[in-house]
């Protein structure tokens, strides 16, 4: 390389967004997701060593799946070559292939191929690496925002190890913020700006786990902000920082009254029959950036304490909801969080089982333990029958509407001092039935 592709190369990297600049050469300087390159972590060790197979990176955007591939292309001794999978074809693959079979036989070096969105290639795109993958002719590095378990052919699964990276935690934003704003090399540092800690705080809560985001957010910042006459510096404050990301400042901290006072009115909201107000609170949270799963653990809880028999298929749904977004996410998890939100709010409401556990549970912790009744204790132990009934235990089958009306509560409590279903939805029902089975004789 002569001096002027030197100088277009370094003046092409400045142009670049800061993102991309930012981007980590080597483990040490990677921010987030210790769960997998921790320095006891098998990753870690695997870069290290430079001992790598086959991976697929699994995660978010602007978690850092690139980042980890640009790690290892610093750092391998390996022939490096990257393409992505919505530009790219099986021409692009071939090419590859044949460049790493000469450099296999020439150097007898391994080429990693990285597949940036490898989700994006088709079946037959993804089988054609298979035969080069287990002859070792190349190493994959997949890296994909979709759950690879659906996306990604089973074949180069078996032959993968799969990496998932989680959304980096607020901390972590803020460090590549402030990393940003202080490098002068790849950095925003020569510009002189600094941030408010009501805006680093804004920005990093805000990103909701991308990096990217933040990033492109304080670039754009920095770049349209002009100095402050009386001390020469760009100040990034929160309108600065909310014009950016695009969005404006709503109050709501995740540690503080905010937070807790926009759960509850959610609850609330569902508690009373109001899915309008309840998708309302929804929708503030997630504009906050709120953990979308702490949101379906509280529609899941909702569907039990409020709902609870009135409608069975409450949680159901609550809890179909809960494994959606973990398997979905953002953006798209808003509408089956809205899914979940209205039915719950819409569904009868009966708090009937929880007042039934809070009451089985005062009776256990305020009274000595009651006597089992003999016929139910497990004759197992005891040889009184070889079926393992006790003695006098009716067999519920044996009996018209399969009930028999043998006594199962210890002595000292009855029917109904602890469930007690009301009269609105399927509790109705529930009611009917065993009020018409305990009075036939």
């Amino acid at each position: 390389m002569d001096l002027f592709d030197y100088m277009r190369q370094e003046a092409k990297k400045k142009e670049s967004p800061l993102a991309a600049r930012l981007r980590p050469t080597t483990l040490d300087e990677v921010v987030g997701q210790q769960h997998i390159i921790g320095k006891d972590k098998l990753l870690y060790r695997a870069i290290k060593a430079d001992k790598l197979s086959s991976i697929i990176f699994y995660g978010p955007p602007g978690t850092g799946k690139t980042t980890l591939a640009q790690v290892i292309a610093h750092t391998t001794s390996a022939e490096f070559t990257s393409i992505n999978a919505t530009t790219s074809g099986k021409k692009d693959m071939e090419a590859v292939v044949e460049g790493a079979k000469q450099t296999l036989g020439a150097y007898g070096k391994k080429t990693i191929l990285f597949i940036d969105e490898i989700h994006r290639f088709n079946k037959g795109q993804q089988d054609y690496l298979l035969p080069f993958v287990e002859d070792g002719t190349i190493i994959l590095i997949g890296a994909t925002t979709e759950n690879p378990y659906f996306e990604v052919n089973g074949a180069l699964l078996s032959r993968s190890i799969i990496f998932e990276l989680k959304p980096l935690d607020t901390e972590d934003i803020k460090t590549l913020i402030n990393r940003a704003l202080t490098d002068e090399e790849k950095g925003l540092g020569s510009y002189g700006a600094v941030i408010d800690d009501d805006a680093l705080e804004f920005l990093a809560n805000i990103a909701n786990g991308d990096a990217r985001a933040a990033l492109t957010a304080i670039e754009l910042g920095v770049l349209t902000t002009d100095r402050d006459e009386s001390d020469g510096k760009i100040h990034i404050t929160i309108d600065v920082a909310s014009e950016c990301i695009q969005r404006r400042v709503i109050k709501y901290d995740k540690d503080g009254d905010n937070h807790y006072d926009t759960i509850s009115a959610f609850i609330k909201s569902m508690r009373g029959s109001d899915p309008d107000a309840a998708v309302y609170y929804l929708a503030r949270m997630l504009y906050a950036g709120e953990d979308p799963k702490f949101i379906a653990r509280r529609i899941c809880i909702c569907a039990s304490e409020d709902v609870g028999n009135a409608d069975p298929q409450a949680l159901v749904v609550a809890t179909s909801a809960f494994l959606a977004v973990e398997r979905i996410g953002m953006p798209e998890s808003r509408i089956i969080l809205s899914h979940a939100a209205t039915y719950v709010a819409c569904a009868p409401k009966s708090n009937s089982a929880y007042g039934a556990i809070d009451l089985a549970m005062q009776e256990v912790r305020n009274n000595t333990t009651r006597q089992i009744p003999t016929h139910l204790q497990d004759a197992h132990y005891k040889s009184a029958s070889k079926l393992g009934h006790g003695i006098g235990y009716e067999y519920a089958h044996d009996f018209p509407n399969h009930f028999s009306h043998q006594r199962y509560l210890p002595d000292g409590l009855e029917i109904g001092d602890f469930y007690r279903p009301g009269e609105l939805g399927y509790e109705k029902v529930i009611n009917e039935y065993l009020n018409k089975i305990r009075s036939d004789k």
